[in-house]
């Protein structure tokens, strides 16, 4: 069976740090072809921008050709045709296979009914391995290296993929993290457990002023309304932060804010003057590292 990524867990931290350096040669040079004649599947079973554009961009700047859906209702499955289903019909066109599907475990499944590279573009609460990758890349960009870093990582921990995968691919260096969330969403037990098992410090806190000025990273995530049970349970936290850009009058020059968008308003517009703010170049660099992650599952790096 071909390789997948369908958790950060796939890629080892070599593999992690060679995703890297291939992404960087592409950022240098972006225009590629050495794909021509590969055909993608980009399957987003969920609404996405900037994940589904940049893996298409990607896709093309290959070289490749894509075909897929943003919409299911314009597919089989509105009619009834399970998961399993289409992806055993699609498999019989492409080359790999781009999913994005709101059910956790979505892209386990496909990946067990494929002979053919899966990369997780998402799926639901669980893992966005990709989306981990480019963090990465962005934190090495701006931080020069990816060890003893504090990492504060705020708002939806509960919900949000991103912070899931991010705290276990950071775990493969040295660094030390804070996670700041009310209570109802907090960085769920089995990631903390991870950690705790690696030896790797971290801290919760419910207050975002308070480390601030410690961390190098300030890895921001707005609150998931779709993620939520009821209207009742989003309103009661849905505001609870808003990062002000007076609250960095003290921050690290060099500390940097992230975030893997969309923002709501939980990153004020005045923030995006400050020195610190880079989750705009950040989202560029998803084309790169997405890039260089096709390419290696298809053997060309």
């Amino acid at each position: 069976m071909s390789k997948s990524l369908i958790s950060i867990q796939d890629f080892s931290k070599d593999e992690i740090l060679h995703i890297i350096e291939i992404a960087k040669e592409f950022e240098a040079n972006p225009v590629q072809d050495f794909l021509k004649g590969k055909i993608v599947a980009s399957l987003f079973f969920e609404a996405s921008t900037r994940t589904r554009l940049s893996f298409e961009a990607a896709i093309h700047r290959l070289g490749a050709s894509v075909i897929g859906f943003s919409d299911v209702n314009n597919t089989s499955q509105s009619k009834g045709e399970s998961l399993e289903d289409t992806i055993r019909i699609v498999s019989n066109y492409v080359d790999l296979i781009v999913m994005r599907h709101p059910q956790a475990g979505a892209a386990n499944i496909a990946q067990s009914i494929s002979h053919l590279p899966i990369i997780n573009a998402g799926d639901g609460a669980n893992q966005h391995p990709t989306q981990t990758l480019l963090d990465i890349y962005s934190i090495e960009k701006t931080q020069g290296r990816l060890d003893n870093l504090c990492i504060n990582m705020v708002g939806d921990l509960k919900y949000g993929r991103t912070v899931h995968s991010l705290s276990q691919a950071l775990s493969l260096f040295d660094n030390n993290f804070i996670f700041t969330s009310p209570k109802e969403l907090q960085m769920p037990y089995e990631y903390k457990e991870f950690l705790e098992k690696k030896n790797k410090k971290y801290l919760e806190s419910q207050n975002l002023q308070e480390h601030i000025n410690d961390c190098d990273i300030l890895y921001m995530t707005r609150i998931q309304q779709e993620r939520f049970a009821s209207p009742e349970e989003y309103n009661k936290v849905k505001d609870i932060y808003i990062l002000e850009a007076s609250m960095l009058k003290n921050a690290k020059d060099s500390m940097r804010i992230l975030h893997p968008l969309p923002r709501v308003n939980e990153i004020a517009k005045d923030v995006d003057k400050c020195k610190q703010a880079y989750y705009f170049e950040q989202a560029g660099n998803g084309m790169y590292i997405r890039m260089a992650v096709i390419a290696y599952l298809l053997g060309y790096r």
